[in-house]
């Protein structure tokens, strides 16, 4: 989907909606559950999440999945969720795909599993088509990483006499996982914390932040649209003196 596609969307409100998908834990532990059941009932809610998300204007949709930090959980868990990236793609593929949606996953494929990276390979293939809604997964998904990696692209192209002159703005983008998505609008983190943890540290340059205090098994239609609604309220400048509107933030977020 392209810029283009996006700026098509209705005139208030964001196009691009990126999620922290956050407090699977905390809410498996208040219920004296075990966090792989929270685990669970949080794809319930990425479910839900994105049926309610183009019904309320949005046409990309980022969710932080797994990031290049989680490796460090106990191994049961980091298991557990594989499985769940095995289930959600075997039961929910087909029906995304019918649906018009096309899936891209960001980040690093080395380090993945392989059957993980075969999963991630077909269901972008699949739905490569697609142009009704982007959903883009970070997994295996740092900010930095991505930046070092797109530095690495740089150098690597310099080297082969591909690069010449000043490096510009537009050339270390190009190099990102996120390359050719919409500016991002909106970035949404659940359970009330209140930071990136390393989440599109270079997109999140102009989108505007809201913190839900709603744990992310919780989360839905209703949730969606009261983040949209803060959106509303703000007042974009992109470094200005007046507020532009949605069309001019799309051409001033993507220059």
């Amino acid at each position: 989907m392209s810029a283009e596609t996006v700026a098509t969307a209705p005139e208030k409100g964001p196009r691009h909606v990126a999620l922290i998908m956050d407090g699977n834990g905390r809410w498996a532990q208040r219920r004296g559950l075990p966090r792989a059941v929270g685990h669970r009932e949080g794809v319930q809610a990425l479910r839900r999440t994105i049926k309610a998300a183009p019904e309320l204007g949005v046409r990309c949709l980022t969710v932080f999945g797994f990031s290049t930090e989680n490796w460090s959980r106990p191994a049961d868990e980091v298991s557990d969720l594989m499985g769940l990236v095995r289930a959600f793609v075997g039961s929910d593929l087909k029906r995304l795909d019918a649906a018009g949606v096309r899936v891209r996953v960001l980040g690093r494929r080395k380090g993945l599993p392989a059957d993980i990276a075969a999963i991630v390979d077909r269901a972008e293939a699949q739905t490569a088509h697609n142009d009704g809604f982007l959903l883009q997964v970070a997994f295996n998904y740092g900010g930095r990483a991505d930046l070092v990696d797109a530095a690495q692209r740089l150098v690597d192209r310099a080297r082969a006499g591909q690069l010449t002159g000043e490096v510009s703005e537009d050339d270390l983008g190009a190099g990102l996982s996120t390359a050719g998505a919409p500016p991002v609008d909106l970035i949404v983190r659940t359970s009330g914390e209140q930071r990136l943890s390393n989440f599109l540290l270079w997109e999140a340059a102009y989108a505007e932040l809201v913190f839900q205090d709603i744990l992310w098994p919780d989360y839905g239609a209703e949730a969606l649209g009261e983040a949209i609604a803060l959106y509303g309220d703000r007042e974009r400048r992109y470094g200005g003196r007046e507020a532009l509107s949605d069309t001019a933030a799309v051409k001033a977020a993507a220059n």
